[in-house]
């Protein structure tokens, strides 16, 4: 990421989860900031710039995005393929990060293009360890486009 700040965007419903998610990420200072939405309907519209989200100087593109697939609103597969159909998101890294193990939910994911599918771990050691290695591999090994 070359010094530049890192912007994640979370994508979860479960306050519990999200704190968790923040909290990991946070503490071990894989970004600088997170961008948190309960609702798939409010990601699509910071991704799209809708409403008070109008201004790309105060809703810049996030690096990657990590999303719930069970969200009000609007689903997370359904916020997956609008955000890999449109031709200036497709290029943003969205990690499904979810309870689900269910086949039919993996195999939609990766029909809508997911760059990742993990399921959320039971404990908070295994939790800790996952965030820790995700950010390593996505925001701080992964080569990515400029977005």
């Amino acid at each position: 990421m070359m010094g530049e700040p890192v912007l994640v965007m979370l994508v979860e419903d479960n306050a519990d989860h999200a704190e968790l998610v923040i909290r990991t990420l946070e503490d071990h200072r894989i970004a600088n900031r997170i961008q948190h939405f309960s609702d798939g309907q409010s990601a699509l519209d910071y991704l799209f710039r809708r409403d008070e989200y109008a201004d790309p100087l105060s809703s810049p593109r996030p690096h990657v995005i990590l999303l719930d697939l069970r969200l009000p609103r609007v689903d997370g597969l359904e916020v997956l393929r609008i955000v890999k159909e449109d031709d200036e998101l497709k290029s943003i890294p969205v990690i499904v990060l979810t309870t689900s193990e269910a086949e039919k939910d993996v195999a939609r994911a990766y029909d809508n293009h997911v760059n990742s599918y993990l399921v959320k771990p039971v404990g908070f050691e295994e939790f800790s360890k996952l965030m820790d290695d995700l950010g390593f591999f996505w925001l701080g090994w992964n080569t990515h486009p400029n977005i």
